[in-house]
Order: C-alpha cells, then sequence, then structure tokens
C-alpha cells in the first residue's frame, strides 16, 4: 500500500449529493413559473464554477416565463429548498472507503472547484472534517477546474506525488483538472454528470463502495 501516496476527492457528487439537490431546487422554481429546466442543459455546468452562476439561472427564467419571481425570491428559495434537499449523510461507500484509507495510513484531501464556505461547513455536518488532512476549495486557487490548481495544491499540502496519487471524480471538468495534475483518475458518474466525457479515467465504478485501498494502488501500475 506504500505505493499510494494520496487519495485526492471532488466534493460535490462523489462525497455529498448536493448535485441532485442544486439542480431540483432551481427545477422546481422554473417549474412553479411554467417553463422547464432540463438536465441536459442544467448537466454542462456541473464540475465548474461561476459567481455569476446563479444570476444566469434567474435571467434565463425571466427571458422564458411570463411570470418569474423577483431575483430576491428567486435566491431566497433557491437557498431554501436546496437546504430542505440536500442529504445529511455522504455517497455511498464514502465514510467505508475513507476508514480503509485511514488504517492504511493512506492521506485523503478533498479538492473542490467550489467556495470554502460551502465546501467546510458541510463537510463537518457529515462528520468527515477528521478524515481529511486538508481541504483545498476553488477561491483559494487561481484557476478553478478543468485548471489543474485545486489538485496540485491538494498534494503540496499533503507533500505528496501527484504522479503516485488518486483523484476521484464524477465530472468531465474534474476528470481533466486531476489528469492535467497528473494524477491517476477514477470516475464514478453521478446521475447528473452521465452524460460528462469521462473516457479519460483510468477507473470508472457506479459507487464508491466498490473501490478498496487495494485497487486504488494498482492503478499506478497502468501506463
Amino acid at each position: 500500500m506504500s505505493a499510494l501516496a494520496a487519495v485526492i476527492f471532488d466534493f460535490d457528487g462523489v462525497i455529498l449529493d448536493s448535485e441532485t439537490a442544486a439542480y431540483e431546487s432551481h427545477r422546481r422554481i422554473y417549474d412553479r413559473c411554467g417553463v422547464p429546466l432540463t438536465v441536459e442543459e442544467w448537466c454542462d455546468q456541473i464540475g465548474t464554477y461561476s459567481e455569476g452562476e446563479e444570476l444566469r439561472w434567474f435571467q434565463q427564467l425571466c427571458a422564458r416565463s411570463s411570470h418569474p419571481v423577483t431575483r430576491e425570491e428567486f435566491e431566497a428559495e433557491a437557498r431554501r429548498l436546496f437546504q430542505e434537499l440536500a442529504p445529511c449523510e455522504p455517497m455511498r461507500g464514502i465514510r467505508d472507503l475513507l476508514d480503509a484509507l485511514g488504517e492504511a495510513d493512506v492521506p485523503a484531501a478533498i479538492a473542490s472547484t467550489s467556495p470554502r464556505g460551502w465546501v467546510v461547513p458541510a463537510t463537518e455536518r457529515l462528520g468527515l472534517s477528521p478524515m481529511f488532512r486538508t481541504i483545498v476549495s476553488g477561491d483559494e486557487v487561481a484557476r478553478r477546474k478543468p485548471a489543474p490548481d485545486v489538485y496540485l495544491e491538494a498534494a503540496r499540502r499533503l507533500g505528496a506525488d501527484p504522479s503516485r496519487s488518486v483523484a476521484i471524480e464524477d465530472s468531465g471538468p474534474g476528470i481533466a483538472s486531476a489528469r492535467a495534475a497528473g494524477l491517476k483518475t477514477v470516475a464514478i458518474p453521478h446521475w447528473l454528470t452521465e452524460r460528462h466525457e469521462l473516457s479519460a479515467a483510468d477507473l470508472r465504478v457506479a459507487h464508491a463502495g466498490e473501490l478498496t485501498v487495494e485497487r486504488l494502488a494498482t492503478l499506478l501500475r497502468q501506463p
């Protein structure tokens, strides 16, 4: 197991299924205003982050609906619904995999393109903070995913060689980010990212319960 320097996790859609809550909260508001919000148009932006993203969804609603809500109502209702819909437990297999990494003394980290003000408190609420040596968020680096910055910074903080580390991702931009940083990659497609281009991943599984420390270590022996 010593060959495996570190395992670095994406957060949204890998550790916590916040992606379903984010989509569904917006879809419900659109539906109340009489217009659809399709999975196809939503999934394209998963794995990236933009400060103006929420405004864009509101402006799109206004352009489509003859009776939209105000921006203040839109943002308040989106927050309320998200908090109502967000799960209280990590995604399948995550806790067991983190336990196994801890037992094998393989350091784990989070490399997320989301803001630190979301990722750190959410990790704490899940009771997972002690299992991660460090958390790197998108607002702590110069460039967000698909740039490699968050993965390079996570590896630097861990003192881990990226070429001996594995990233666990659910999106196309995330896979591109980790590969650009030199990590081996595991894709766990979320139902909202199944349409993403994930073929560049070194391994694809249905959920984290299919992963073991041994299986992750074998990826380092692949060309």
